[in-house]
């Protein structure tokens, strides 16, 4: 008879969320297994590309504003612990319509909240950041505690964090099938069996293939990153900018980061939904075509940054029907949690998605504000039920 692997908690997907997960489980001495298909880290699903934009003055929905400010405390604590340089605070300046989604909503989680905040003309954004060029109809929301995260850097960190304090975690594994039973869950990949008490699903894009039957449908759509060389660097450097964003005629908005000596120059990109597709069958293959969803905005907003490109890769969403988290015990499986349908914004909040998830899985629940984006709103008379 074979070895038997038993573990407490088995996560499935070590991304982002997951290795939040693993290391604050590992942490609470709870004997815990990670599984992850590729490498940690890797460049196949979304949180590839250096760098994620955090933010307080929330414009998607003010429910989020706890959380984050959870979730700075929580990087702030992962930094200590590894040693490890992840955020950097520049500031942010979202800019738009004075009533369009982006100010609007930024400036009502302002307020609600009580963030520092300046809401400014185009005039006094020009005096204080000319590399922007805004029409008369635009103004701008200044916020001085946004900065970025280093993706990558940060899902790392936490892998070998969750290792250091005793989780196994096993990359190019793949998951075939799972159970669960009144004794317990099984979970088969291509090297072996394991056996645990619960399942926690960060899988990602691949979330709707791995959890099944959570009766709501997940869309994973193509994204794509730009960096391209302004003929003036210097303006465009950490200190000079701070991270922004510009709200676009259409929905959604343009992005981007200052460039640091490792950014491979000024990262832009467009936040919208992109082309749907297959997360095991995208094509990766940037176009002509991709170049001009960050283009346009360079031409009209930004022109001293329209340089060449010097590179381009895609990334997934994976997108909930009302662009919110998912984060819940499976609605049919008592023993299963699951994290998924972080719809391109998630990044920021996977220091506090790990604890939520320990919190469930350790103890049934989480103190943490988040019945917001429970699984609950989705099967209710009314539909949604906070946001």
């Amino acid at each position: 008879m074979g070895k038997i692997h038993h573990f407490e908690v088995i996560v499935v997907g070590v991304g982002a969320m997951g290795s939040s997960t693993c290391f604050e489980l590992a942490r609470r001495g709870v004997k815990v297994l990670g599984i992850e298909q590729f490498d940690i880290p890797h460049t196949l699903g979304s949180y590839h590309g250096f760098s994620r934009m955090i933010r307080l003055a929330y414009h998607e929905h003010p429910d989020y504003v706890p959380l984050l400010k959870r979730a700075y405390e929580k990087w702030d604590e992962i930094e200590k612990v590894s040693g490890n340089k992840l955020l950097y605070v520049t500031g942010g300046v979202y800019m738009g319509w004075r009533d369009g989604e982006l100010v609007s909503g930024a400036l009502r989680a302002s307020q609600l909240h009580h963030l520092e905040h300046d809401l400014i003309g185009r005039d006094e954004l020009s005096s204080r950041y000319p590399q922007f060029e805004l029409p008369d109809d635009h103004v701008a929301l200044l916020e001085p505690r946004a900065g970025f995260l280093l993706s990558e850097r940060a899902t790392e960190t936490y892998a070998r964090q969750a290792q250091a304090n005793g989780a196994e975690i096993h990359t190019r594994e793949i998951v075939e099938s799972w159970s669960t039973s009144n004794a317990g869950v099984t979970v088969k990949t291509n090297r072996a069996e394991y056996h645990g008490d619960q399942i926690i699903f960060c899988g990602g894009a691949w979330s709707e293939k791995l959890t099944r039957d959570l009766g709501v449908k997940l869309v994973v759509t193509r994204q794509v990153l730009g960096w391209v060389v302004p003929p003036e660097p210097a303006l465009f450097e950490m200190g000079k900018l701070p991270v922004w964003a510009i709200e676009h005629p259409a929905g959604g908005l343009w992005y981007g980061f200052p460039m640091m000596a490792e950014s491979h120059g000024f990262k832009i990109a467009l936040h919208a939904k992109g082309e749907e597709t297959d997360a095991d069958r995208v094509n990766r293959n940037p176009t002509s075509a991709d170049e001009e969803t960050f283009r346009s905005c360079l031409s009209q907003f930004i022109p001293r940054a329209g340089g060449p490109v010097n590179q381009m890769r895609i990334c997934l969403y994976t997108n909930s029907p009302d662009s919110h988290f998912m984060i819940d015990r499976h609605p049919h499986q008592p023993r299963v949690l699951v994290a998924c349908g972080f719809s391109g914004h998630g990044f920021k909040f996977a220091s506090v998605v790990g604890e939520i998830l320990a919190d469930m899985a350790t103890k049934g629940k989480t103190d943490l504000p988040c019945e917001f984006i429970s699984l609950a709103r989705f099967h209710t008379a009314k539909g949604d039920v906070s946001l």
